[in-house]
């Protein structure tokens, strides 16, 4: 024990067998469930009380064995070799039985005293399976509890059992048999480790792991002192097998001998005829429907993504704009005021707006991962990729990589070759995350939006990036990474309900991520940005502006006081019903105005003002128009002030100085600075818009960012396409460069890709924008 009263507990599994959801049953911890290889990629622990006693789980990363193929593999066996768990708690499919033994096969070999959480009991009763728990408890000398982890039964059982000491401190694991040939090796090289009095490891396993030539254990063992010998006598003992055994297969073969020993004794009816997967994967992965079904998903994906979501970020809007309303009137200092309402409300606000877009993404993507379907998906793809000369379990980190592309990376780990793994690494930042979401979002309402054709354009822009990740890795395949391919082999879960607590897990992780980012990171970035637009204050305008709208003022109380003196007044105090009039039409023309009103040069509302009084209509007309065409006189004098104060500015310098090279995209200063400052997160682009075109605009002419965007004439949907396809190929952010750096461990590879994603943004957005405007969609 660590110490009295607690218990650590390693719970080791195959992917898809149900382990992440029994740790979470557990521990309440917020971790996201997958079905399909690779979700938990990092050691993750978990605390629970029971029986007095402290139960800290540490959450394994779903393996099939534990050789030295792959990272999560390593990862995985080293937790229970070097922090020795007080016991391992092994998930196994109770509906695939006999695949997911072989990797207790090897779990046995640690030393650990080992419980057994048989999960899924209900999939397997409904295929017809039926299993002996206590015979399968002696072939692997363990205690077997079973479990429905999607229905949380069984949990208090596997408990019961994990805390009862005296039970588990007395198992004896059951040891593989490596027949005559080898195990009198096994034995004399297990007495000869055992002579150095050195090892901390299991002597039995790491004698087998030395046959073996297991890359990983034979690098430790050298790197310690007097352990020569024991490397030169495992050697000798490999040269002196190889010529009776095939050892590259034969240790592999003695487990799945003894997998399928306790498999044969301990399962009494192995089920038969299709199951409801079965019968469902015959269309969703059907040779020739399957691929489309999969992009006609995607397609209703997105859709759905944009049309729902546009009325709950609506609302959002709304709100910002009237918290920005009230705190423009409730703060007195100028400057306060606009880093507040400008950069803060203006920036992050603007980004805000985009959180039930990314809720509603993550539930579908959701939904995909935890029914099994994107296994599916990867299946299918793998046809493709597989054309091409690709690994086909390098879709799942790619397909991880639409939820955010850190995860994607890590996820490569699950790769057994490191060119593969390499290769993924390279094409996962290249899937659109749900940090662009907003950039596109952005675009598609400012320029798309009416046409009704927003989710087709998302979608484009999603499986545009799946292609060019294809075919970055199909180049980088035979250029840079040429060398052998693996097989790919990967298993099919069975489809599940997703359970709702899964579902909104999965959602609210996400969405906490991001309310995190938006509250930490991009918060930052909007104040850096409104700084740098809002200074420096010391600008040498043109004209005095002050001086030049007090004379528009002037002149039109001139021009109403000449009108008024025709009629034999004064001023308008002269004639109440005069008064009230123009009163009313200036409270008609603040009105909002009625999307289906028919085009006129005044307000609806003054038809009916009109019909109230005609004679006195008249007389206010004349007042009204001079105090319109003032108004205009003075918005402009108000445009071109704060035009040429932003103008001045140092985000100015900064997106004038980059300005030449990208308008050949189409692109000008305030995009520039948006490239700049989005290259440490792609959701900064629309909050450094937000927060420029806010200070630059009039604080009595405020707007949202896509009414902004709608009346700039430097944007328009050509515009918008290119800046979405740059935005998607653009270099990754900076917590996906440092996990590239890590995962390579080369800064070489880190400026590689970021090199390559620049040169092919640049490319792809040049040729969409000059295609753009040759389909007509330049105005």
């Amino acid at each position: 024990m660590e110490q009295a009263g607690k218990i650590k507990i390693a719970l080791a599994g195959n992917p898809n067998c149900g382990k992440t959801t029994i740790f979470n049953n557990i521990t309440g911890a917020k971790q996201h469930v997958g079905n399909y290889p690779g979700v938990t990629v990092e050691k993750k622990e978990g605390h629970c009380s029971f029986g007095g006693k402290e139960l800290l789980f540490v959450d394994l990363p779903g393996t099939y064995s534990l050789t030295a193929r792959s990272l999560d593999e390593v990862v995985a066996r080293n937790v229970i070799i070097n922090e020795k768990p007080d016991i391992i708690v092994n998930v196994l499919d109770a509906s695939n039985l006999e695949r997911n033994l072989y990797l207790a096969a090897q779990l046995v070999e640690l030393g650990r005293p080992v419980v057994v959480a048989l999960n899924m009991m209900d999939i397997a009763e409904r295929m017809g399976v039926k299993i002996d728990l206590e015979k399968l408890g002696q072939q692997l000398g363990a205690v077997v509890v079973p479990l429905i982890g999607s229905k949380n039964i069984g949990t208090k059982d596997l408990l019961v059992v994990i805390a009862d000491e005296d039970k588990t401190q007395n198992l004896v694991n059951a040891k593989v048999d490596y027949g005559t040939d080898v195990e009198p090796y096994v034995q004399e090289l297990t007495d000869a480790i055992n002579k150095t009095g050195i090892i901390d490891y299991p002597i039995r396993w790491l004698a087998v792991k030395l046959l073996e030539n297991d890359s990983d254990v034979v690098a430790k063992v050298k790197a310690m002192d007097g352990m020569q010998n024991i490397i030169n006598l495992a050697s000798k003992m490999r040269n002196d097998l190889k010529d009776k055994i095939d050892l590259d297969f034969y240790f592999a073969q003695c487990r799945h001998q003894f997998a399928v020993q306790a498999f044969n004794h301990s399962v009494i009816a192995v089920g038969s005829g299709d199951t409801l997967s079965d019968k469902i994967d015959r269309v969703l992965t059907h040779r020739v429907l399957g691929i489309p079904i999969f992009l006609a998903l995607m397609w209703a994906m997105f859709t759905a993504v944009i049309d729902i979501g546009a009325y709950p970020q609506e609302w959002l809007d709304m709100l910002f704009g009237m918290l920005g309303d009230w705190l423009s009137n409730a703060i007195a200092d100028e400057q306060i005021r606009s880093l507040v309402v400008d950069g803060v409300v203006g920036g992050v606000g603007s980004v805000m707006s985009f959180v039930p877009l990314i809720v509603i993404l993550y539930f579908f993507i959701s939904l995909l991962e935890d029914t099994g379907y994107m296994a599916r998906a990867a299946f299918l793809i793998d046809r493709v990729m597989r054309a091409m000369g690709l690994h086909g379990k390098s879709f799942i980190p790619m397909i991880l990589g639409f939820g955010c592309t850190v995860p994607g990376i890590m996820a490569a780990r699950t790769l057994d070759n490191e060119k593969d793994r390499l290769v993924t690494i390279f094409a996962a930042p290249f899937m659109s995350c749900g940090a662009r979401l907003p950039v596109y979002t952005l675009l598609i309402a400012a320029f798309f939006g009416a046409s009704g054709n927003g989710g087709t354009v998302l979608f484009g822009i999603y499986l545009l990036g799946i292609i060019v990740a294809i075919l970055v890795a199909v180049v980088l395949r035979h250029t840079i990474f040429k060398g052998e391919k693996e097989p790919f082999v990967m298993e099919l879960p069975p489809y599940h309900i997703p359970t709702v607590k899964d579902v909104l897990m999965h959602m609210w992780e996400r969405s906490v991520l991001y309310l995190k980012k938006a509250g930490t990171f991009i918060l930052g970035a909007s104040i850096i940005v409104w700084f740098l637009t809002a200074y420096p204050m010391d600008v040498e305008y043109s004209r005095d502006f002050e001086a030049a709208r007090t004379n528009v003022e002037e002149q039109v109380t001139a021009q109403q006081t000449t009108v008024l003196q025709g009629y034999g007044m004064s001023s308008l105090e002269d004639n109440a019903a005069l008064n009230g009039m123009y009163a009313s039409m200036l409270a008609a023309a603040e009105a909002p105005a009625e999307e289906d009103a028919e085009e006129s040069a005044y307000p609806a509302g003054f038809a009916a003002l009109e019909a109230q009084n005609p004679e006195v209509y008249a007389q206010a007309l004349p007042l009204y128009d001079l105090k319109v065409a003032a108004d205009d006189q003075i918005a402009l004098l108000d445009e071109q002030e704060a035009s040429e104060k932003i103008s001045q500015s140092y985000a100015a310098s900064i997106g004038h100085f980059i300005e030449p090279v990208i308008a050949p995209l189409g692109f000008d200063w305030k995009i520039g600075v948006g490239i700049v400052a989005c290259s440490a997160a792609k959701e900064v682009m629309v909050s450094t818009l937000a927060t420029i075109y806010s200070v630059q605009a009039d604080e009595e002419d405020q707007g949202n960012l896509v009414t902004y965007l709608q009346e700039d004439p430097s944007f328009n949907p050509a515009v918008g396409l290119a800046l979405m396809v740059f935005t998607l190929l653009y270099m990754p952010c900076v917590a996906a460069m440092a996990v590239i750096k890590r995962e390579t461990n080369s800064w070489k590879m880190l400026f590689l890709l970021n090199g390559m994603c620049v040169v092919l943004a640049y490319v792809l957005a040049f040729v969409t924008y000059h295609g753009a405007l040759l389909l007509g969609l330049g105005a």
